[in-house]
């Protein structure tokens, strides 16, 4: 079907256009929203909620770059705002209190595994740290921009990456050993 056709039918609130715009983006949009939520019902009912804020400022899309990234930006944001509202993001720490270094990291671990396995790691990350990589390294806003949407220092963001990179490492690196020692 024709983008174009589906963004008119959903701007005039044409049931079918709406349907169908569901149908094509909810397994992508739910992939966002586990990234972030880490937990399946929950990531169901904010992938309800950001598709109703979808549909209700289906009107303010003005067509200018993918459709689908114009949803993936009202998704993060329906999840960081479900994270605020449940206090799982307090990040308290400062960079200048973490001791931690950035080890050398072995790249090629990270080939030996499936996507399903990179992301079940990244969602065994606690909440702050999950959501700081996510916006950073696979969102790809710079850390100041996570400081303003977090309501966290800068510094604040940058400590839970550099955690989050390394928590990520030791899961990765656990699963690997876990492979190769015969279970799977």
């Amino acid at each position: 079907m024709d983008e174009q056709l589906l963004i008119a039918g959903c701007k005039r609130g044409e049931s079918w256009a709406r349907k169908q715009l569901y149908e094509i983006h909810a397994p992508v949009m739910m992939s966002v929203c586990m990234r972030y939520i880490n937990n399946k019902e929950t990531a169901k009912d904010i992938l309800q909620d950001g598709f109703i804020k979808v549909f209700t400022k289906i009107n303010t899309y003005s067509e200018i770059g993918s459709l689908g990234g114009w949803m993936r930006k009202i998704f993060v944001t329906t999840a960081l705002e479900y994270l605020r509202q449940s206090n799982a993001l307090k990040l308290s720490i400062n960079i200048e209190d973490c001791d931690d270094k950035i080890e050398y990291i072995d790249t090629s671990v990270v080939d030996r595994l499936s996507a399903e396995e990179l992301l079940s790691c990244i969602g065994e990350l606690p909440d702050g740290f999950r959501t700081v990589f996510n916006l950073f390294a696979i969102e790809g806003y710079s850390h100041k921009e996570i400081a303003e949407m977090l309501n966290i220092k800068e510094s604040t963001s940058r400590s839970q990456f550099v955690r989050a990179r390394k928590t990520l490492q030791k899961n990765v690196e656990s699963l690997i050993k876990h492979r190769s020692a015969g279970y799977k």
